[in-house]
């Protein structure tokens, strides 16, 4: 970064905190706490956190394939969002291991009613959650956070800091709104009418869609009119 000027990166060359964050950042397998790169460095918390604001920025006007995220309460590198399509081509290429669908519902209940229990968890999706809590934990996604109060004191869930990691989160206030995905009120609506029956008309209708079908469905050689007796054969119950 010799080529950043203090105008455009304010703070860090000044300090010369730049050329080390980028260092330590570079070599962790983990977001880095600005308190952590703070000592790293030998600097002000501030002054790591301005540091790091101006390297996000000269990044992201450099049109870098990279940026500098804050995630998980910390820093670290990671791919452009610009070039997703590219990194997951390299990621899941001969990938075998991916959350199934219910795991991926299991995280989302957990994450957004958090703590919960796995009876709690049982109850909203229907099922028994055992083995898909049991998987997300040994990944890493989720873990006991507390025991609840009540009786058997069951052990409540919560997300992990990497789970936040994996989604590109600082923390969980910056999950989307849930409202984001519940349709709009015509829409709804329009599923109602389309869902809804008709008294009136369907079963007229459908009665006779089924005589049609029985009609022609019927064998041709079982069909047959009765032979018509001669007049003279007629009895006259009369008599």
């Amino acid at each position: 970064m010799s080529d950043l000027t203090d105008s455009t990166v304010g703070v860090a060359p000044r300090h010369g905190l730049a050329p080390a964050i980028e260092a330590v950042l570079m070599v962790a397998e983990s977001p880095v706490e600005p308190r952590l790169l703070a000592q790293l460095v030998d600097a002000s918390v501030e002054d790591v956190e301005l540091a790091c604001s101006d390297l996000a920025k000269a990044y992201e006007a450099e049109g870098r394939g990279f940026i500098l995220s804050r995630v998980a309460g910390g820093y670290r590198y990671q791919s452009h969002v610009d070039q997703a399509a590219y990194v997951e081509r390299f990621v899941l290429e001969g990938q075998a291991t991916r959350l199934s669908a219910a795991a991926l519902e299991t995280l989302a209940i957990v994450a957004y009613k958090q703590p919960i229990s796995r009876a709690q968890i049982a109850s909203i999706r229907g099922v028994s959650v055992d083995a898909v809590v049991r998987t997300l934990d040994q990944r890493g996604y989720i873990a006991e956070i507390s025991r609840d109060p009540g009786p058997g004191q069951a052990v409540l869930y919560g997300t992990t800091p990497l789970f936040l990691e994996r989604m590109g989160l600082d923390s969980v206030a910056d999950l989307p709104d849930l409202g984001d995905f519940v349709p709009e009120a015509d829409v709804v609506e329009a599923l109602e009418r389309g869902l809804r029956f008709d008294a009136d008309d369907e079963p007229s209708s459908a009665s006779e869609e089924v005589e049609s079908t029985l009609v022609d469905e019927q064998p041709t050689d079982v069909v047959e009119s009765a032979p018509e007796r001669p007049d003279d054969d007629v009895i006259d119950l009369r008599d």
